[in-house]
């Protein structure tokens, strides 16, 4: 009893050890590959079209886009939307389908960190790990690495991927209409195509472009020199 206790143990020290260094070190390097690229590629031979390229390379209008489309509140809040999660288990107990409560962070800690899929054990591990991107990143790394490994396309990963592939062209030179046609795509982004729209899709991208006027921008260095001046 013992024996198996301390093993128990062991390995919550060892994983919180490791999950907590993990998220220290991609603070300071680019993520070198997720799970999910891994998984897609070994079981359905999907292929990785990943390169990281810092935020500063990416049109600040791709990250307002995002932020129109599938989190508003991203800038305010710590991790976690608890408004669009009680919204969304109200809609589900009436049966409504609802998009999602995940935020950017949520979304984040899910594509770096873990396996594709829906279980209890996945959902309390991304909730771990969006404690920690919240408390060890700022929001302009969460939405650096957000850009630069969401799938974004069948086995297209980030900014850089998509740019090139699917509109010709570099992350910091797509156009308002493209980062707009990219975000709608994102709640199904292995069927949805951005290089090739759906009327669905356009109607989505006209909504996100009206979003992201109300919005305006997001400004990652305003928010940090703010909280310098209250500390």
């Amino acid at each position: 009893m013992k024996t198996a206790l301390r093993l128990i143990i062991g390995t919550i020290i060892t994983f919180l050890t490791l999950s907590v260094g993990v998220v220290i070190l991609y603070r300071y390097i680019p993520v070198p590959i997720t799970p999910l690229m891994l998984t897609r590629h070994i079981a359905e031979g999907t292929p990785i079209n990943y390169e990281w390229t810092p935020i500063e390379n990416i049109t600040p209008d791709l990250a307002l886009a995002v932020v129109s489309s599938e989190d508003n509140l991203f800038m305010q809040h710590n991790g976690f939307d608890f408004k669009a999660i009680e919204q969304a288990r109200a809609e589900a107990e009436a049966g409504i389908r609802f998009r999602g409560a995940s935020t950017i962070t949520q979304q984040t800690a899910k594509n770096l960190f873990l396996w594709h899929g829906r279980s209890w054990i996945r959902k309390g591990l991304e909730a771990y790990f969006t404690v920690l991107l919240e408390f060890f990143w700022d929001k302009k790394h969460i939405m650096q690495a957000y850009l630069n490994c969401i799938e974004m396309g069948n086995g297209i990963y980030g900014a850089k991927a998509v740019a090139k592939i699917n509109f010709g062209t570099t992350p910091d030179k797509l156009t308002r209409n493209q980062c707009a046609l990219i975000a709608a795509t994102l709640p199904n982004q292995r069927r949805c195509n951005s290089a090739k729209p759906s009327k669905y899709i356009r109607k989505r991208e006209q909504d996100i472009l009206k979003a992201m006027k109300n919005i305006g921008s997001v400004r990652f260095e305003a928010k940090k020199s703010e909280n310098s001046k209250k500390k």
